[in-house]
């Protein structure tokens, strides 16, 4: 058999742009044998030719001209890994339009403008493939795309972003506050200088758009995600949460409900010790799919850095070249409108802690007003602070709005001092 040479065009050559190059140079020879297919790096546009990067190309092969190598006859496929918005969805779209596939490692990008750049691939008959942008070397694209194509899913949960889990391990672990853990995190590269996209969840955001995007066939944004961070989870909340029998952790999930209905939120929740999501520990990252016949599945492995996501990429490559040799593409097909539920409507069991003056009565003032809104309690512990109490209570399943307004009721009590952190409770009575 005649190898088929694929000529790979790259938009930008950061961390996993030299990592994905210095990986097809590696494993060049190992995938002809295996696949027929000649892999190669034959263009790279770059901001500066001149700066020293981690792998070395030669003269010919960089360049500033991003448009040129999209356009190139000479280029097969393109692989993205430039990131931000634009140029990159231009450049996607002027390389999907002349017949080229694109291997894009842009969560940003899909998460803002992911349908239009759907439709432009199956519009061309040509791939657009992403493995990489969410989880890095993780496979859950692929299989939600394919392996699960026909399975209702009914809910994707999961931790995706590794610094937020770094952070809470080391707060976990080693009884670090927030900040020396973001600093320690930010010391080891887990975190960038401006950490918000991270600690707050929006990245995690972006990941989770992406996921219910394709596991229900809708057409999520990140705008539709609701967002709540890290950056106020406390060392109290860590110990009561281990004192409890839980541990915190930034979950990204997704559902879809009986009405069509979908919500998507990014927030700090406790999670048993015996649910597996517990037990994944520093920048690992792990995501659950529930299907409606195949059950529980858990995708668990690095969710980034430079090797890990260029596996993905490289798979990705493997995958469009050999469709490509073969005059086929995959499809994610055609998108609805996503109707998105509101945070409001979402229900869930909380853990509440509040700070009241120790006298007779508190605690039946504080029960009422969770009667009033209809939250039933479902375990309080108490703890005396001198001339204080702090009571911690978890409940049983009920509306965001009614906690919401029962927190802004307990607020209004004399006898109540202070309302500190709310966490969701995921869950209980039953593995994921």
């Amino acid at each position: 058999m005649v190898p088929r040479s694929v000529r790979i065009g790259m938009l930008g050559c950061g961390n996993v742009g030299a990592a994905f190059a210095a990986l097809v140079a590696a494993r060049a020879e190992a995938i002809e044998a295996q696949t027929g297919l000649r892999l190669a790096v034959t263009r790279v546009a770059v901001r500066s030719v001149s700066r020293a990067r981690d792998v070395s190309f030669g003269p010919e092969i960089l360049t500033h001209d991003a448009t040129a190598l999209v356009l190139d006859p000479d280029v097969d496929l393109v692989v993205e890994v430039m990131g931000g918005i634009e140029p990159a969805r231009s450049l996607i779209l002027a390389a999907l339009n002349s017949g080229k596939p694109v291997v894009t490692a842009n969560k940003e990008l899909l998460a803002n403008f992911g349908p239009e750049l759907y439709r432009a691939a199956e519009a061309a008959g040509v791939d657009l493939l992403f493995e990489a942008a969410v989880g890095g070397g993780i496979p859950i694209v692929r299989p939600l795309r394919q392996s699960l194509k026909g399975e209702r899913i009914k809910q994707v949960m999961g931790i995706v972003n590794g610094t937020t889990n770094y952070i809470l391990t080391r707060m976990t672990e080693s009884g670090a506050s927030y900040h020396d853990a973001l600093a320690e995190a930010q010391s080891l590269g887990y975190a960038e200088r401006d950490p918000t996209a991270d600690v707050e969840g929006y990245d995690a955001g972006a990941k989770l758009a992406i996921l219910a995007s394709i596991a229900f066939g809708a057409a999520v944004a990140a705008g539709d995600v609701y967002h709540e961070g890290i950056s106020k989870i406390t060392a109290t909340d860590i110990d009561f949460a281990g004192r409890l029998g839980y541990r915190i952790k930034l979950l990204a999930i997704a559902e879809e409900y009986d009405d069509g209905t979908i919500g998507v939120r990014v927030h700090p929740a406790m999670v048993p010790l015996d649910h597996p999501l517990a037990a994944v520990r520093d920048s690992y990252n792990a995501v659950f799919v529930e299907g409606e016949a195949a059950g529980n599945l858990m995708f668990y492995g690095r969710g980034a850095g430079g090797s890990p996501t260029a596996s993905a990429v490289l798979g990705d490559v493997l995958d469009a070249a050999a469709n490509l040799a073969h005059h086929a593409a995959g499809s994610l097909g055609t998108m609805r409108p996503a109707r998105i539920r509101p945070v409001d409507d979402v229900e869930a069991e909380y853990y509440l802690q509040i700070e009241v003056a120790d006298q007779p009565g508190v605690l039946a003032q504080v029960a009422t007003v969770f009667g009033e809104h209809g939250v039933s309690i479902r375990s309080m512990e108490q703890d005396g602070l001198g001339e204080r109490a702090r009571i911690i209570f978890i409940t049983h399943s009920a509306r965001e709005a009614s906690v919401q307004s029962t927190l802004a009721d307990l607020r209004r009590l004399p006898a109540v001092r202070q309302v500190n952190g709310l966490l969701r409770v995921v869950g209980n009575g039953a593995q994921p």
